[in-house]
């Protein structure tokens, strides 16, 4: 182990996924731990990522941006060394936190691979941190390192360009689409006590604006709670058959919600929606989400560059509050 040092490092935190067949169920009793998930629902999301040989392409995605990432620490600064670790496959948080450790890290600037606010996707991950550190600190081996998590980013300008230009691209295709905007569905009670709606809006608001399409949804998708819980409405399937009905024909979906074309974009658009598309008659373009756009790239080397010198505060204790359980008949 080396001796410790005053020099932080970068730590990129992502949700996880399969990258082989058996990898997909350990993985998704992971992410399914403690809910009261049926395991009907958990086979029948196995088959989604059967349908792609159990490969989930999100690790990949974030091997792709930490080699963006190095490339644009080493030109512009900070001169960080780059970690990643995941919350439900490897390479996971704890034991990225023990090599950071055995490194001599003893502090490190973070990004969680979530751009909205909520539960799940900024207060979960912290509780995961808080987690996952107290393992590492029991092993009796030492400290781990302190994590300084940035704050969602949404509404920083750099992420709506990249967004927009996304965007732009997709709609060279069909200039006179419909936009819809797509976001991971959450329970009512979820998005009632975090900011996600609020920066969903804004953020598609800014980003239509930025390609002249004063007309648009906000739609979500990839919706996992049991049928008696409410959750964000409409569904993605359902706008599309109302759409259809109102007789649009040509439709434009970006999925804002998410950063990288991952399984539940790929299975959830561009398998489900598409083939609904077809079968209903409406052409269908999807853009791409900003994934290693250069401007996202930059945006998150902005982030860390102003936690260094100014951290941001950590949430308050009562912010964005898990969901609370339906009741039980």
């Amino acid at each position: 182990m080396e001796t410790p040092t005053d020099r932080p490092g970068f730590l990129l935190i992502s949700f996880g996924g399969p990258e082989k067949h058996e990898d997909v169920l350990p993985f998704l009793e992971n992410v399914l731990r403690g809910r009261n998930v049926p395991r009907e629902r958990m086979l029948e999301v196995a088959e989604h990522y059967y349908h792609f040989d159990g490969r989930s392409p999100i690790n990949d995605q974030n091997r792709e941006l930490l080699e963006e990432l190095r490339v644009e620490f080493a030109e512009n600064g900070p001169n960080l060394p780059l970690y990643w670790g995941n919350r439900n496959w490897h390479p996971m948080l704890e034991d990225t936190l023990r090599t950071m450790r055995a490194d001599g890290i003893t502090k490190t600037i973070t990004l969680a691979t979530s751009a909205f606010g909520s539960y799940s996707g900024c207060r979960q991950y912290s509780e995961d941190i808080a987690r996952t550190r107290a393992a590492v600190a029991a092993d009796g081996q030492g400290q781990a390192p302190e994590v300084i998590k940035l704050s969602p980013f949404s509404r920083e300008p750099k992420f709506v360009d990249a967004c927009a230009d996304r965007l732009a691209d997709a709609l060279r295709t069909l200039p006179n689409a419909r936009l819809v905007f797509t976001a991971h569905s959450i329970p009512m009670s979820m998005a009632q006590t975090s900011p996600y709606l609020d920066e969903l809006k804004q953020a598609s608001a800014a980003v239509a604006a930025k390609v002249g399409k004063p007309e648009w949804d906000l739609v979500y998708q990839s919706r996992s709670g049991p049928p008696g819980q409410p959750w964000l409405e409409p569904d993605i399937g359902d706008h599309l058959r109302k759409l259809h009905a109102d007789g649009v024909r040509e439709v434009a979906i970006m999925p804002i919600g998410f950063l990288s074309d991952h399984m539940e974009v790929l299975y959830d658009l561009d398998t489900e929606a598409a083939a609904l598309c077809a079968e209903l008659g409406i052409q269908l373009v999807r853009g791409r989400t900003v994934e290693t756009h250069p401007l996202f790239v930059s945006l998150v080397r902005d982030l860390v560059a102003a936690a260094l010198d100014n951290p941001p505060r950590p949430c308050a204790a009562g912010c964005c509050p898990p969901p609370m359980r339906p009741a039980r008949p």
